[in-house]
């Protein structure tokens, strides 16, 4: 009784002014969050806030009256707990979200083991597709293995006001296009190039695609990708069930922007070009190397003052089926025994290869890694010469922009017409079709971009899955606030003292 008669007192008693003035501040910097994010929709919230400093019809706070010590102490954690998620959710959608570097790919200017902080204000913060999640979680809850979101509602893509948009070079975060489907066993590959690599694997004659017409190659890679992706589908037990993602829960990539919006971009000789002029090279960009000693193997202490990874320091030697092909390149230094001196295969930047090609007394030869180690380029279902060091000329879309769509460019947009775009395309014995309508056109409505890793042959990006459209552009690393070397102890310099709290633009 003592208890509801003290709510009923709350609930009569006039608004301070202090209240009011409470009210008028924080109502009016929800408006002014509500305008910049041009959603509307948020202004049911405002009657609960009228509540919360004025009204007090809601007993938000009804456990601190609580006599139960036990309710009181949970309770006071639920709410700091709680406040705490939702503080972290707005955050992490509208500022700034940590991040840590997974890979090599962009060594060597941010190491595998640095944290970062992401802004997100530097070209916008999205509106989330999947507003319902939790926070710090991309797409699956820790220990339970599901989903960290809901499914309803989706919202479509928004990206509201911020500091300016993608600059050429700059390092960019953002979700891994070609992740809209993923077979859960296979998470690290792409649905569509395990499916071409298992299509093929299901028919291990090679086809000379040289002597093929156009419609010819491309039923070959139709019965390629078919045949794989049947084997996936049918197959759970190996490859994992394969789930589709929303936009803003596909894994998080970062890599540097070579190409903009309306380049022309070319690649030869492993130097980038946009327009034909040549996109000045970060300068810890790096290649593969095979590096031949005189007879010694190279020391751990030389590797750590190159930085080479323990990852990255692969030995050649001892696989007989590598050793003509080394010697072919010219590596063919021997002992008194007629045995290969070691050979290593090592990513290394300009100034690494410097040093080591200047120590004569330990190395004998350098030869970089040939093109043809690529690999599947993109696109994955168009025959051309390209590989990741000679590739293109392609043109990248950009907002506004139509092209006249042929048989050799429909695959290289296809995607962007398709998954990005959300259109209906078909290919019929007559033409081209988007949405039932025969078209040899087509206009883009979004801008994309051209994303490669710094450590050039260690860097699955847009050469093996295309471009990045605006949509999938979550940030910009500006700060590396921490860095762990994973092989070294914490005596031993397992934390990079030197790059803590560096901007990413001079962490090199």
């Amino acid at each position: 009784m003592e208890e509801k008669s003290e709510l009923k007192e709350g609930r009569g008693r006039r608004a301070s002014r202090r209240q009011w003035i409470k009210f008028g501040v924080v109502t009016l910097l929800y408006l002014l969050f509500l305008l910049w994010v041009r959603s509307w929709w948020g202004l049911i919230v405002v009657p609960f806030i009228y509540d919360i400093y004025i009204s007090k019809r809601i007993p938000w706070t009804w456990w601190r009256r609580a006599k139960n010590a036990t309710v009181k102490s949970v309770m006071s954690w639920v709410d700091a707990i709680v406040f705490a998620l939702v503080a972290v959710y707005f955050v992490n959608i509208y500022l700034f979200q940590n991040y840590q570097i997974p890979s090599s790919s962009l060594e060597k200017s941010l190491l595998v083991g640095d944290f970062l902080f992401v802004s997100k204000m530097s070209y916008g913060p999205r509106v989330p597709n999947t507003p319902l999640s939790m926070p710090l979680t991309q797409h699956t809850l820790p220990l339970l293995n599901c989903k960290s979101y809901l499914d309803w509602p989706q919202w479509d893509y928004k990206r509201v006001a911020g500091f300016g948009k993608v600059k050429r070079n700059d390092i960019v975060v953002f979700n891994f296009p070609a992740g809209d489907t993923v077979a859960l066993n296979h998470q690290g590959e792409d649905i569509y190039a395990l499916a071409y690599r298992e299509g093929r694997r299901l028919y291990p004659n090679p086809v000379q695609m040289d002597s093929l017409t156009r419609e010819q190659q491309r039923a070959v890679y139709n019965l390629y990708y078919s045949a794989g992706r049947k084997q996936i589908d049918e197959n759970p037990q190996l490859y994992g069930k394969v789930v589709v993602r929303p936009v803003d829960r596909r894994e998080n990539y970062v890599k540097r922007c070579v190409g903009l919006p309306g380049d022309t971009l070319l690649i030869k000789d492993g130097q980038v070009y946009a327009d034909g002029k040549p996109v000045p090279n970060a300068e810890g960009v790096q290649f593969n190397y095979f590096v031949q000693t005189t007879g010694p193997y190279i020391t751990e202490d030389m590797f750590r003052e190159l930085g080479i990874s323990l990852d990255d320091q692969l030995l050649m030697n001892g696989d007989p089926a590598w050793e003509a092909a080394l010697a072919d390149m010219g590596l063919n230094r021997r002992d008194a025994q007629g045995r290969l001196a070691p050979i290593y295969h090592l990513p290394l930047t300009r100034q690494m290869y410097t040093t080591l090609s200047g120590n004569r007394k330990l190395v004998s030869g350098i030869v970089k890694e040939p093109a043809f180690y690529s690999g599947d380029i993109y696109p994955l279902n168009l025959y051309t010469h390209w590989d990741r060091d000679n590739y293109g000329p392609i043109w990248i879309p950009a907002k506004g922009e139509t092209i006249k769509l042929t048989a050799d460019n429909l695959p290289i947009y296809q995607r962007c017409i398709e998954a990005y775009e959300g259109n209906k395309l078909e290919q019929k014995p007559d033409g081209i079709y988007i949405n039932g309508q025969k078209t040899d056109t087509y206009t883009f409505r979004m801008d994309y971009y051209w994303m490669m890793g710094d450590n050039r042959h260690n860097s699955l990006d847009s050469r093996y899955w295309g471009f990045v459209p605006e949509d999938h552009v979550v940030g910009k690393p500006i700060l590396i606030w921490l860095s762990l070397d994973k092989d070294r102890g914490w005596f031993d310099g397992h934390v990079r003292w030197n790059r803590l709290f560096k901007w990413v633009d001079n962490a090199e």
